[in-house]
């Protein structure tokens, strides 16, 4: 495989519900400290608000080398990391990114806790549906700067809808797993050596 240009700013995602606090962040966070220490890292909380977030988002690398940037996305993160990348053209790494979030979190409206603080609360409003709708992209581009890595033991996610979408790009399919990847730390070195970040 040819060398990958090297990624010097990174950008993750996290899920519904989830935060920077999530395991996946914060493997990725450390590891790119120890290996990595001059790489741009940025990891939002990111609003319950589609819309929103992605607004966030775009402010916050409005001035990132297109070239040489990447998003890693979780979920609804991988979902919006998906986004991200047919804006911007950057590469994408997708931890079983939700397909059809509209579908999927229209029986979530209503008040929701932080998974990782449960004291912290949002509100999923009605609109907020609408809003993902408005982010679905009918067609990808260019598939071979994006990996998934898509866990058939995935309980939240249907692993067939993911495979399909994202058919022709880079793709890691686990026989089990599970939905939060508690064997991530297994997979970085390949999504390490993806973003052009061997040590």
């Amino acid at each position: 495989m040819p060398a990958q240009p090297r990624t010097t700013h990174l950008l993750y995602l996290h899920g519904f519900r989830s935060s920077p606090q999530s395991v996946k962040a914060r493997l990725t966070a450390e590891h790119l400290r120890r290996q990595h220490p001059d790489l741009i890292w940025y990891c939002p909380q990111l609003p319950p608000s589609p819309h929103d977030a992605m607004a966030m988002v775009l402010k916050g690398i409005y001035e990132w080398p297109r070239d040489n940037m990447a998003v890693i996305g979780s979920s609804l993160g991988g979902f919006y990391a998906t986004w991200v990348a047919e804006q911007t053209g950057c590469k994408a790494v997708l931890l079983n990114p939700a397909v059809n979030p509209a579908r999927d979190l229209a029986k979530h409206i209503g008040e929701q806790s932080n998974w990782h603080d449960p004291q912290e609360r949002f509100f999923f409003r009605p609109e907020f549906v609408q809003e993902l709708r408005d982010l679905r992209l009918p067609k990808l581009t260019r598939l071979e700067r994006y990996l998934a890595v898509i866990a058939k033991g995935d309980e939240l996610l249907d692993w067939r809808e993911m495979h399909a979408r994202y058919l022709g790009a880079k793709l890691i399919l686990l026989e089990g797993s599970d939905h939060g990847l508690s064997d991530f730390e297994q997979h970085l070195s390949v999504i390490m050596a993806f973003l052009g970040l061997n040590p």
